[in-house]
């Protein structure tokens, strides 16, 4: 008889200093798809439910599709939004009948207006509902801010190994597989977690160039290949969130017999992490001339320069309307340039009233915080104009379809913006290629992302240079105001062992 597996995915990274708050539209902009509709939207997909899906025709489930939900970071989920789509899933579980195991894609860092840990109160309800026999996995990003609670109720946390997060589909395949034995008798996995007093950590998990993250990850997949050890996970955190848990974290999967070394590795991954704790990202950032300097500097050169503006990437919660860099291209009179991208529907359906060919005039982001940056005024001909969807076809999400809302392109001097009207971050060579841009035409690309960009960009970039725009996802901590914090925390209190005072 085939096993009955529910399957659900419901994820976001929670910036709790976002104005913003994140809504039912904002999943239904980005992705809410619903029960049977989940196999058409993401079969073959190189994400975690296209990994679920695969696993129930390789392992002949019967599958019970839910939902699987997903908005662009910003700030706490409203309660309505929240409740709206655990229900969705709890209810599902309740309504199933037997149910055999439980397959989730999850975040772990998501907040809501009455939930500081939203997925260990998700959770814990299906635990609730299934009992403590059922085997329930999820699959985590790499910057989840995973509690005890999350570990409590799961039997394993299988996050993501890669930043740019190019594996969510082979950390689904191995959740199934671990559910899989599990629900053969196989295994018994359980799963515990530690995390340490500190507020960063394993520099936020960059896995592009050799360093404190790729040495912890060898470590984990040594420590796989042991008796009675299921997963190790090794999570970054996410530092832009006011809560007690924020910060990294190791979660390790074990059977019943395993229990004292399973301890064992999570303490020997965290003292690691608070051995090298100095091994940071900030100093990746550049004031914006530096981004200016190399843009003239490159005047000639074969291949485009790509600048991130890190600190305003949608992909953390930024409000992706920023505008100190797109202002100093402009004066500085940098030509052949492509921007990917801003935020401003107004501009959008002022390009649309227009029509393509047009000239406007343009009052172009810098509407939501006026201390990131006054809008661009400039004269603006709009070169294209479409609804903004296309699929992703670089090494990230491979296949998964995105949405940028109704979409102009606008040119204002030498530059081409790619203006949107709803936030993403610049992922994918599909931002300019689905707008008649030909990015490696350009002499600068200017991209809204700290990370994930490189897995597309990288190739084929002359250079980078990560610039701080004064975003709200600035890696400056000192800017943030932590009241809700765990503490004492590494680095803004004095702390010298890093399992001093309360953990998550």
């Amino acid at each position: 008889m085939a096993y009955r597996v529910l399957i659900a995915g419901f994820m976001h990274e929670t910036n709790t200093f976002s104005k913003l708050p994140t809504t039912l539209d904002d999943y239904r902009r980005r992705c809410l798809v619903e029960g049977e509709a989940m196999v058409h939207r993401f079969k073959g997909t190189r994400n975690e439910i296209g990994g679920y899906i695969d696993a129930v025709a390789n392992d002949g489930w019967q599958p019970i599709y839910t939902v699987t939900a997903s908005a662009t970071p910003s700030g706490k989920l409203t309660k309505e939004c929240w409740e709206t789509i655990r229900d969705m899933i709890v209810g599902a579980a309740g309504k199933a009948g037997k149910l055999d195991g439980i397959c989730l894609s999850l975040h772990g860092a998501m907040v809501t207006e009455t939930e500081d840990d939203a997925e260990g109160a998700l959770l814990e309800l299906l635990r609730g509902v299934v009992g403590p026999d059922v085997p329930i996995v999820a699959t985590l990003d790499l910057h989840a801010n995973a509690t005890t609670r999350m570990a409590k109720n799961a039997n394993a946390l299988v996050s993501y190994r890669t930043y740019p997060h190019i594996d969510g589909y082979e950390r689904a395949v191995q959740a199934a597989s671990l559910v899989q034995e599990a629900m053969q008798g196989k295994k018994k996995p359980r799963c515990l977690l530690v995390q340490p007093a500190m507020l960063e950590g394993a520099e936020h998990g960059r896995t592009t160039q050799p360093g404190l993250m790729l040495d912890l990850l060898a470590k984990a997949d040594a420590f796989e290949k042991e008796l009675g050890i299921d997963v190790v996970s090794i999570q970054a955190g996410f530092t832009w969130a006011d809560i007690p848990y924020t910060g990294p974290s190791v979660a390790v999967s074990h059977e019943p017999s395993a229990e004292a070394r399973a301890k064992a590795i999570a303490h020997e991954l965290i003292d690691e992490i608070w051995r090298r704790r100095d091994e940071g990202a900030a100093t990746y950032y550049r004031p914006i001339s530096d981004g200016i300097a190399a843009a003239r500097a490159g005047v000639g050169k074969q291949g485009p320069l790509v600048i991130a503006d890190g600190t305003d990437n949608p992909g953390g919660g930024g409000y992706n309307d920023t505008t100190p860099v797109l202002q100093a291209l402009l004066d500085a009179g940098i030509e052949n340039v492509a921007f990917g991208t801003i935020y401003d529907p107004a501009a959008v359906q002022q390009a649309i009233k227009a029509g393509v060919g047009s000239e406007i005039e343009v009052n172009l982001g810098g509407h939501t915080d006026a201390a990131m940056g006054a809008p661009v005024k400039a004269n603006a001909i709009v070169k294209m104009l479409s609804d903004g969807s296309f699929k992703n076809d670089g090494p990230m999400n491979a296949g998964v379809e995105t949405s940028m809302g109704p979409t102009a392109v606008l040119r204002i001097g030498g530059i081409d913006v790619v203006t949107i009207s709803s936030r993403i971050q610049t992922i994918d060579l599909q931002v300019f290629l689905s707008q008649g841009i030909d990015p490696t035409s350009k002499s600068v690309l200017v991209v809204q992302s700290v990370q994930h960009f490189r897995a597309a960009y990288t190739p084929i970039a002359r250079e980078i240079v990560l610039v701080d725009s004064g975003g709200i996802c600035s890696p400056d901590i000192t800017r943030l105001k932590f009241t809700r914090l765990r503490r004492p925390i590494w680095p803004l209190d004095g702390v010298n062992d890093p399992y001093a005072g309360p953990t998550a």
